[in-house]
């Protein structure tokens, strides 16, 4: 438990083997449960990812899903959030399964959820004083046009480094959204954000500890940046943009009832 909230990090992980034992190992004890989602890996992360669960105080906190076939990303998280509502979890943080996330951060991701001053926390790299020598320039560049168009698109016009996955949502949250039509591949953080200010949502932005250490590899390239984001950003803006047209017309229908 962190300040009354059970809470459960979620993993999604894809050919992840080399790291998905230290980042399951390195997950506070505060935390009630861990959902790991092995997305099809070509590899061993399941095993591993059990491995890792057995150097924890309570391993039996540890939970590994399989998918039989490769979905995503984001469909490895929507998994991931569904098994978090079903245990009964207040909130679900979303960790890298590649090490990328530092645990140290996780409290300022729950912080403004445990004070009811935030539904859904997003990690800021752009916040912290590392930015600038941790990453690598051509990753700052792409996600500083990635958020400056999130910005509109999503609505939130205060949240930047939308590409950032390290994040904590409260259940309440999750329930206010379509899980099912989801983005399931990269862009799904994207798609979330829109459909979060859809329904009403407190965003917040805190600093997070960019990492790109040995077992840093990006699922996103210039083929991913180019299509589908675009499409999924789009997609996002008109489902926002139908939505409040909707809630406009609801409000008018009811003045004049």
């Amino acid at each position: 438990m962190y300040k009354a909230l059970r809470v459960a990090v979620v993993i999604p992980a894809f050919n992840e083997r080399r790291a998905i034992v230290e980042t399951v190992e390195t997950v506070p004890e505060f935390v009630d449960d861990v959902i790991v989602i092995d997305d099809a890996s070509s590899d061993d992360t399941g095993a591993q990812a059990e491995l890792g669960a057995t150097q924890r105080a309570m391993p039996s906190g540890v939970e590994v899903l399989r998918h039989p076939a490769n979905r995503g990303v984001g469909a490895a998280i929507t998994t991931g959030y569904r098994r978090a509502l079903a245990i009964g979890s207040d909130v679900a943080v979303v960790m890298a399964g590649d090490g990328q996330m530092d645990p140290r951060d996780l409290p300022a991701l729950l912080d403004p959820i445990a004070a009811g001053t935030a539904d859904y926390v997003k990690g800021n790299r752009f916040l912290h004083p590392e930015i600038w020598r941790a990453m690598p320039a051509t990753r700052i560049f792409g996600n500083v046009l990635l958020s400056a168009a999130t910005r509109v698109t999503s609505g939130y016009r205060h949240v930047f480094d939308s590409q950032c996955g390290y994040t904590a949502i409260h259940r309440s949250a999750l329930e206010a959204v379509a899980l099912d039509e989801l983005f399931p591949r990269y862009g799904y953080p994207n798609d979330l954000l829109s459909r979060l200010h859809s329904a009403d949502m407190r965003v917040v932005d805190v600093p997070v500890r960019p990492i790109y250490g040995e077992h840093w590899k990006s699922g996103i390239n210039l083929g991913t940046a180019i299509h589908p984001i675009p499409w999924v950003l789009l997609r996002s803006w008109g489902s926002r943009l139908a939505a409040r047209a909707r809630r406009r017309t609801g409000a008018q229908h009811r003045s004049t009832q």
